[in-house]
């Protein structure tokens, strides 16, 4: 394990080391020592936000947040903008004088990183509306309204304004049963209490349910079990219960290697069975155990291009809507986000699920 870790934090430094060169390459004179004060200064706020965040004052550890994850979606970017345009050096396609001390490879590259990242700021903003029609043989008390969502990550970025702008989004669908399927929590408790996140919560006008993420463990998992008793949050933690005439389960998350197996829940054949289980591996399992539908999150859907590619590859499905035999599934991109506030490629959305017969 650590020397994995060490690999990859070598692997960080030397590509940090690769694009700083090729950036003191290609600024013309004036602007080097400027921007490489910037950059470094950047990428030590890094560091800051995972080492330090949680004895900063609460206004420079959320600067740190911001700004540190913010710069490694540029980095992200400048890497494959330098590798593309070493690619166009070695075919002849880019003059070498475009990448040594130019103001017009400069503003090129600056320029697209920085249209990538306003459009992802705002794209991240908008909110999707996901609307799901699910006709049922199975009994009902009444048509039901669902609204469910993963992946809120509030903290120091997705802070209280933030909450209650979705809350007011699910306020609006009038649900009758609302279902958040993990990481509610961003990893950090100190945001969420001390800026009373929970008050948000608790406008919700429908019963909350909520299975576990892998964040609530990185959290600790008893300050968020805490937080969601306060928030009014019903967390179902390898549990089940029966709301509005249909059963929910709530799996814990992988993180608890212990967690139960699906065959070790009681399931009624008359009863419409919605599994939340956050992360979508392994979704043979609620097949196989008879589950109707199945709510997911955790993929981010990469959260920007291309790393949705990488999502796709490693999940059997990485976002949307999915079925197995009779099991229906549907793999959220999440809410919020984890990081830098930038939808690039993928969306931020929330689910409307109408169970109707």
């Amino acid at each position: 394990m650590r020397t994995g870790l060490l690999f990859i934090l070598l692997a960080v430094l030397g590509l940090v080391s690769w694009t700083s060169w090729h950036f003191w390459m290609i600024l013309p004179r004036a602007w080097k020592w400027p921007f490489t004060v910037v950059y470094v200064f950047s990428f030590l706020l890094v560091f800051a936000n995972f080492v330090w965040r949680n004895t900063l004052p609460l206004g420079l550890a959320t600067a740190a947040y911001e700004l540190g994850n913010s710069w490694m979606i540029f980095f992200l970017y400048a890497v494959i903008l330098f590798a593309l345009l070493g690619i166009g050096r070695l075919v002849h396609l880019v003059p070498g004088s475009f990448l040594k001390d130019s103001v017009a490879g400069s503003m090129t590259v600056l320029g697209i990183i920085a249209g990538l990242l306003v459009y992802g700021g705002f794209h991240y903003h908008h909110k999707y509306r996901e609307e799901i029609v699910f006709a049922t043989e199975k009994a009902l008390e009444k048509p039901l309204t669902i609204v469910l969502a993963s992946d809120l990550h509030v903290g120091y970025h997705n802070r209280k304004a933030e909450l209650a702008r979705w809350v007011d989004l699910i306020n609006a669908e009038h649900p009758d049963l609302v279902l958040f399927a993990g990481d509610i929590l961003d990893g950090a408790i100190r945001p969420a209490t001390e800026w009373k996140y929970d008050e948000e919560f608790r406008r919700i006008s429908a019963p909350v349910y909520a299975s576990l993420g892998n964040h609530e463990y990185i959290t600790g998992i008893d300050s968020s079990e805490a937080f969601y008793a306060k928030a009014g949050i019903r967390l179902l933690k390898d549990a089940q219960a029966t709301v509005c005439g249909i059963t929910l389960i709530g799996r814990d998350d992988r993180s608890n290697p212990s967690r139960k197996a699906l065959f070790e829940y009681e399931k009624a054949d008359s009863s419409f069975t919605i599994l939340l289980d956050h992360q979508p591996f392994h979704l043979e399992e609620a097949e196989e155990a008879g589950i109707d539908f199945q709510f997911s999150g955790h993929t981010h859907h990469g959260q920007v291009w291309p790393l949705n590619w990488v999502t796709d590859a490693m999940y059997e499905k990485a976002f949307g809507p999915h079925q197995r035999g009779n099991t229906r599934y549907y793999i959220s991109s999440g809410l919020g986000i984890w990081g830098g506030k930038f939808r690039i490629g993928t969306r931020s959305e929330y689910v409307v699920l109408h169970l109707v017969l």
